[in-house]
Formats: C-alpha cells, structure tokens, sequence
C-alpha cells in the first residue's frame, strides 16, 4: 500500500524556519516528479514547490519564492520542503503529492498529481 507521510509542521513564530518531510512509502517514486501544496482555511488547495522525478528542476510559488526551497533524496524516498522567513500567510496545511506519471518535471497543477499525503499543519504566529 503506497503511503506518503508528512512530518515536521508546527507552531512557528513569524521569521522563523520550518523543515517539513514527505516519506513515501510501499513503493519506490525516484521515476516520479513530487510537489507540494498548501492549504489555509476557507481557501482553495494551492502549489507550492514541485520537483522533477531527477531533482534537477524545481518550480517555487511566487509567493514564496526566495524563501522555500524544495528537494529530494531519492535513496530515501523522501522529499523536503525547507521554509524560511515564515509569515502568516504561510499558515495552511501542507500536503505532498507525487506525479501521475513517470520521468516527469516540476508540473504545477494538483491535477497532475495521484498520490496525496495526509497533510501537516504549518501555523505562523505573529
């Protein structure tokens, strides 16, 4: 049974840093692109980072452009999301998801994506 498991939100103050990890398991995505979205309360689910299945593309936001950066360890089968210079709007839950299809790139849209993970709260106080 595939599982992608995400870890690492919590309560953060505003300028400050949050690692969040997507741990997939059951099967092996190194052929996969990955991403991730967010969503806050009351709002539509939104992209923000993907990552070809190489790691050599990455797509980022504007929104949070300059301040998070997405990669992969494939030999891990996880991938990370490093946030830094948290804001408020930044609160959401954060979910990762992984490619339809194989050997594909850093894809924008939650429609090309299959595989959903349970999501992780990312809470920014000010």
């Amino acid at each position: 049974q595939v599982q992608l498991v995400e870890s690492g939100g919590g309560l953060v103050q505003v300028g400050g840093s949050l690692r969040l990890s997507c741990a997939a398991s059951g099967r092996t995505f190194s052929s996969y692109a990955m991403a991730w979205f967010r969503q806050a309360p009351g709002k539509e689910r939104e992209f923000v980072a993907s990552i070809s299945w190489t790691g050599a593309s990455t797509s980022v936001a504007d929104s949070v452009k300059g301040r998070f950066t997405i990669t992969r360890d494939n030999a891990k089968n996880t991938m990370y999301l490093q946030m830094n210079s948290l804001k408020p709007e930044d609160t959401a839950v954060y979910y990762c998801a992984v490619d339809r299809s194989p050997y594909g790139g850093s894809r924008l849209r939650a429609y090309d994506y299959y595989y959903w993970g349970q999501g992780t709260q990312v809470t920014v106080s000010s």
